[in-house]
């Protein structure tokens, strides 16, 4: 199975439709007069295909067991067409366009097996997604431009070449995804002044992201929450509270963070926390939804 513990929770949905046809309207007379010998066939195949939505992942190897939220199971009838529409929501972190699918061909199979006494030409034409919904890919905005971002790296230990950077480099390797260019690059020490020189030359370099990493945590030389709060025009506490929401869901000392984010001028700040498993769990909770600020900006002043 696809490792999916990286991707964020969302709402998604799918449509799914399949059409079962017969061959002579005596069928369709009996399907809605409900004079068929094994039942009622529509009503059989609403909890058939109920059935099918909610056991996808015991029949298909790599589906997912997950959440079924809500689920419908739709009939429509055109001549001799029967149109079966399956509809399925999850707040989960994958899609449902299989569980939708597979709902839809189950009851199609059903109304086969009821109507295969009273009419030996039944097709089933078609199963297919309609529609979908959620993701990641649901919320890429179509940026005006690309942005110019930089990732500071704060670290006494990285600074003075005792340590590697792993951290700003799955930083940068993220923002690469997106349309995103990482024009600059720096490391230095947990000096606030320092810290909070480094950022304002961005600032006023035109940068429209930058991404710290590193003294976010509560050791005496954690100390970038404190270099960046006084140039922010604007905090943001919604963006480290999902970062840190996000965090906690994968080990308990996600609470521990003081990342933060805000705005200087147009320069979004962002300071994650050192740990390479802490940073690109923040840039996986943040991104590419962070990217709609850019556009709301983009945006302000006109219809």
């Amino acid at each position: 199975m696809v490792n999916i513990t990286n991707k964020t929770k969302t709402l998604r949905t799918a449509v799914a439709q399949a059409i079962v046809r017969v061959s002579k309207p005596e069928t369709i007379d009996a399907v809605r007069n409900k004079t068929v010998p094994k039942g009622d066939v529509l009503e059989a195949g609403r909890v058939a295909g109920l059935f099918g939505i909610k056991r996808t992942s015991d029949m298909i190897p790599d589906c997912h067991p997950l959440p079924v939220e809500f689920a419908a199971v739709r009939f429509s009838m055109d001549g001799l067409d029967i149109a079966i529409e399956t509809e399925v929501r999850t707040i989960y972190r994958t899609g449902v366009e299989v569980e939708a699918m597979h709902g839809a061909s189950v009851a199609a199979l059903t109304l086969y097996d009821m109507l295969k006494p009273i009419d030996k030409g039944i097709e089933i034409l078609h199963i297919r997604l309609v529609d979908k919904k959620g993701g990641k890919s649901q919320y890429k905005d179509q940026l005006p431009r690309r942005l110019h971002a930089a990732v500071v790296v704060c670290s006494d230990t990285i600074s003075a070449g005792k340590k590697e950077d792993r951290a700003g480099q799955a930083i940068a390797e993220t923002l690469q995804q997106y349309p995103v260019d990482v024009r600059d690059f720096a490391v230095i020490p947990d000096e606030i002044a320092e810290i909070r020189q480094t950022v304002q030359a961005l600032c006023d370099k035109g940068a429209d992201l930058v991404v710290l990493t590193g003294g976010t945590g509560l050791s005496d030389r954690d100390v970038t929450p404190e270099a960046i709060r006084p140039l922010l025009d604007r905090e943001i506490p919604g963006i480290a509270e999902a970062a840190r929401s996000y965090g906690q869901e994968r080990m308990p000392y996600a609470m521990l963070s003081r990342s933060l984010a805000g705005l200087c001028g147009k320069t979004l700040i962002l300071a994650l926390p050192g740990s390479t498993r802490g940073a690109q769990e923040g840039m996986d909770a943040l991104f590419p939804y962070l990217l709609h600020l850019f556009r709301i900006m983009e945006n302000v002043g006109h219809d």
